[in-house]
């Protein structure tokens, strides 16, 4: 049967619409939606015999040429066209498809190299390290890693499917020997005799620091966040990446316990990780460290001229951007002259205040600004859950004022539930009219949050220090966030499986979003538009290129993404507290933590 032209009364105008009888009433009631822009779910089709329903006859209804049909409900907003034109999955390149799909690739184990693959996929945590990576072809005659490195990572950022990382195992396993060990035990001495090489299992803590030792080399980066790898820059002595961003100075002071009136002994030392030691008593992390920051040892005395007992107190003199807190899980066992695992469980923090393992000093720099973020986030809680509460009241329809509303003062009041009864009953005995009344009356329009976090960040830095803010790479608040962690599953120290876990949030600064049309066919070309397109999460410009709704989409998402080498999985966040160890599952076995700013 031929569509038939009928016409739509609703709120006092009148709309022409077809409706196909050979089509179900959802496709009439979708015409009706685009006319009037009435939500289909907040629509009464009024038809002969009282409403229309999804699951309703036409044959029953009987619809005829030119008859008027009635539309009871609040109008919403018309639906509008998409900013950015639709692209599909079957027209888009392997690295737009990467991108498209926000999943983060695999690494095939190439033979007990777990530990490897579990590192560098928590390194990735680190985007302003594919920043300055951008500057290591300089760097081939000194160490060839940092190269393979970056490879690697734009490999890794430009396809849908796991990356075997042959190339930088080879160039890991020449410039670190110790990872070429082959696996001896009795279990493998048939493929030994075989001829077939088995690679032992290595440790993913001394990967970490092997690959960051071997990054030492990569130039740093300008207040600006671009690399200073050229100019007169490189050569005035900058630091270098590592020592900018990963690496924190530690203030050690030595007393003698036996002799109180001996002058202590104060030296400083360059840290890349903070030991947290576990032992019977540790439940919680901050306790391990303070652990290993406090400690007792016997040296010679000068004043008594003999052994004596010492105690030594550090504290951090300088807190680095990303901050690796390494738990002591293996040591050496005597009696059995082997590697053994604590498998103690040692709950974690997701957000560490590190001022209490900083010096006086340090902490009195960082204390104003410290305070001020953590009021900057229970402001940003409260103005998320306004428009949560905001975006809900107005998917419900405009007839719930259970929306906030603000007052002249600027205090979110919440309207009394007695209104809600009125407006309801003003809609039901008044109709279309109470309807659009209602519509008028919506939830108020609220400053973009990109803005406020402008003016958050601006008194924010009023409060950093000067020093502190000259430090480029430096934490300026103290306060840090848990990025990444490799985990090591089973009993043994010198087997097991480790896996990589990375918050999800961090992979939004690999989104290119000024990608050209047509990617460069120079391999050089190509791999510094990569580069160039990173933008690290912590900076004010990479919130001021974001609307509110992709805020709040990030810091809405956190999830974490699980490496289990090339299978990769969504990690929920309520299940992190199983990575805290207790048995021979996966525990936390190195954390690495990204400073807070605004």
């Amino acid at each position: 049967m031929a569509p038939l032209p009928v016409h739509i009364k609703h709120a006092g105008k009148t709309y022409d619409v077809q409706l196909d009888p050979d089509l179900p009433p959802a496709v009439f009631k979708d015409a009706i939606y685009h006319a009037t822009g009435v939500p289909p779910d907040r629509m009464k089709v009024m038809v002969k015999g009282g409403v229309l329903k999804d699951d309703s006859s036409w044959k029953k209804i009987g619809p005829k040429e030119g008859q008027t049909f009635t539309v009871i409900g609040a109008a919403g907003e018309l639906p509008k066209a998409p900013e950015k034109p639709i692209v599909f999955l079957e027209d888009m390149d392997d690295s737009e498809l990467a991108e498209a799909l926000a999943k983060p690739v695999g690494l095939v184990n190439l033979g007990n190299t777990c530990y490897m693959n579990a590192t560098v996929q928590a390194l990735r945590a680190v985007p302003e390290l594919q920043i300055a990576l951008a500057t290591a072809p300089a760097l081939q005659s000194t160490t060839p890693l940092p190269g393979a490195l970056r490879d690697l990572y734009i490999n890794m950022s430009r396809t849908t499917d796991s990356i075997t990382p042959a190339q930088f195992l080879g160039v890991l396993r020449q410039e670190n020997p110790q990872f070429a060990e082959m696996d001896r035990r009795e279990s493998k001495a048939g493929d030994f005799m075989m001829g077939r090489r088995v690679y032992a299992q290595q440790d993913a803590e001394e990967c970490y620091t092997a690959i960051i030792n071997s990054l030492r080399n990569v130039p740093g980066l300008d207040a600006t966040g671009k690399t200073v790898a050229t100019g007169a820059e490189a050569v005035a002595g900058r630091p270098k990446f590592i020592q900018q961003f990963m690496m924190g100075e530690v203030r050690r002071e030595l007393t003698c316990d036996e002799a109180p009136d001996e002058p202590p002994s104060v030296s400083t030392d360059q840290v890349l990780k903070i030991d947290c030691n576990i032992t019977i008593n540790t439940n919680f992390m901050i306790s391990g460290i303070m652990n290993s920051l406090d400690t007792k040892l016997e040296k010679n005395s000068p004043s008594l001229g003999r052994q004596a007992v010492y105690s030594q107190k550090s504290r951090m003199s300088r807190l680095p951007t990303y901050l690796t807190v390494h738990m002591v899980r293996f040591y050496w066992r005597e009696d059995i002259q082997k590697k053994a695992k604590i498998m103690r469980k040692v709950k974690f923090p997701l957000e560490f205040d590190a001022l209490d393992i900083a010096t006086d000093e340090l902490k009195n720099k960082l204390l104003p600004a410290s305070r001020k973020l953590k009021e900057i986030e229970k402001e940003r809680a409260e103005r998320r859950k306004v428009r949560k509460r905001t975006k809900i009241a107005g998917a419900a329809g405009p007839s719930s004022s259970s929306a906030p509303a603000a007052t002249n003062g600027g205090d979110v009041e919440m309207a009394d539930g007695s209104n809600n009864a009125a407006a309801a009953a003003s809609t039901t005995t008044e109709g279309a009219p109470a309807a659009q009344e209602a519509t008028v009356t919506s939830a108020p329009e609220f400053e973009d949050e990109p803005s406020y976090r402008k003016k958050e960040a601006a008194e924010l830095a009023e409060l950093i220090s000067e020093d502190v803010k000259k430090d480029i790479g430096c934490s300026t608040t103290g306060l840090y966030e848990l990025v990444a962690i490799v985990t090591h599953k089973g009993a043994a120290a010198d087997a097991g499986h480790y896996m990589g876990f990375v918050k999800k949030s961090v992979f939004h600064a690999y989104k290119n979003k000024n990608k050209e049309p047509n990617a460069p066919s120079d391999p050089a070309a190509r791999i510094e538009n990569v580069i160039s397109s990173l933008q690290p999460p912590a900076t004010l410009q990479g919130i001021s290129d974001m609307s509110t709704a992709e805020i709040d989409e990030v810091e809405g998402d956190e999830d974490w993404y699980k490496f289990d080498d090339d299978k990769v999985s969504v990690f929920p966040k309520e299940k992190l507290p199983t990575l805290e160890g207790g048995g021979e599952d996966s525990s936390a076995y190195v954390l690495l933590y990204r400073s807070k700013s605004a």
